[in-house]
């Protein structure tokens, strides 16, 4: 009988575990914001993780980079409720990739599209394409961040988009009242 209970208590605890471990990729959505961003969104990387972001971001990162990795994150079932997409200044958006992140995403998910403020001839066809792509969805909308931050010299170092300290709490800042606020 003591061998049975302990076998049933070791069942239990190892089907508990692999729940825990397995977490959402039982089929479930990973509650959460996971951020997915280039240089701009390195810089406050610390500040958005205090804020409760799970930060992705990388150097010279291109829109188009995370197309592959939604994918991944949602087919491993690691994909969180809302998923945040600051790229743009590394080159020119192209449409499509808005469009496949936010389908693979899916209904049951929220992307919001930060705008880029960088001094390139591209930044308004990228800002324009980011709104159009939130505009064709129902699960997607745009974080304004050039809007926002257009006349803060303040918050950028000389290149005009990379954050000075005080930058970065305000970014941080930003994106975390618009992901609540959605």
């Amino acid at each position: 009988m003591r061998r049975r209970a302990r076998s049933a208590a070791l069942l239990l605890a190892t089907i508990a575990t692999i729940a825990i471990l397995a977490g959402p990729a039982l089929g479930g959505i990973s509650a959460g914001r996971y951020a997915i961003g280039d240089s701009v969104m390195l810089g406050a990387r610390v500040e958005l993780r205090s804020d409760g972001f799970r930060v992705d971001a990388v150097e010279s990162r291109r829109f188009s980079d995370a197309v592959p990795l939604v994918r991944r994150l949602a087919l491993a079932g690691h994909l969180p409720v809302d998923l945040i997409v600051a790229l743009g200044t590394n080159g020119l958006i192209d449409g499509a990739d808005c469009d496949a992140i936010v389908r693979r995403a899916g209904l049951d998910r929220h992307v919001f599209l930060v705008t880029v403020k960088v001094p390139r001839s591209y930044r308004d066809a990228n800002n324009a394409r980011l709104t159009a792509c939130a505009n064709r969805h129902d699960n997607a909308s745009v974080i304004d961040w050039y809007g926002h931050s257009r006349y803060r010299t303040a918050w950028f170092y000389p290149d005009g988009y990379h954050l000075t300290p005080v930058g970065r709490h305000a970014y941080a800042s930003f994106v975390d009242h618009s992901v609540d606020a959605a």
